[in-house]
């Protein structure tokens, strides 16, 4: 695989480790407040993603960084908490066998987002792709 390529790894260990969050969740959520449950999750995420920051040397000044990097990472976050905080809650009243694929409906609202905020180009196995992820979740979630 060509460096040029490597997005294809991430993402398949993207995948993967979200297989992961969603059993290890369901098992983690068994008993506890589902938002504390997002707390304690964040926490540990800070602490892994700063131990890794700082093992590469990665760290910037916060001054350094474009205005427009900050504004959209704050949302982008403020959008995670506010997902993982509906997630935990629905793993704690639900199946994850149901939970996690209506989660993943994210991806094809994630495409429509792309195509008309981002300017994306769409394509036809872009569109069959995306389509039958909203017509699995709805077999799963229904079925």
């Amino acid at each position: 695989m060509s460096g040029r390529d490597s997005w294809l790894l991430f993402a398949l260990g993207s995948a993967f480790f979200a297989a992961l969050t969603a059993i290890f969740g369901k098992l983690g959520v068994a008993g506890i407040n589902s938002n504390l449950a997002t707390f304690i999750r964040t926490v540990v995420i800070l602490l892994v993603i700063a131990g890794i920051v700082s093992f590469r040397n990665e760290w910037a000044r916060p001054s350094e960084l474009p205005w427009h990097g900050w504004l959209f990472l704050v949302l982008s976050a403020i959008a995670t908490g506010l997902s993982w905080l509906c997630y935990y809650r629905a793993l704690q009243l639900g199946p994850v066998s149901k939970v996690a694929p209506i989660d993943k409906l994210s991806v094809a609202i994630a495409i429509v987002l792309g195509l008309v905020l981002l300017g994306e180009k769409p394509s036809l196995p872009l569109l069959v792709g995306g389509g039958l992820i909203v017509a699995g979740a709805v077999v799963i979630a229904l079925f």
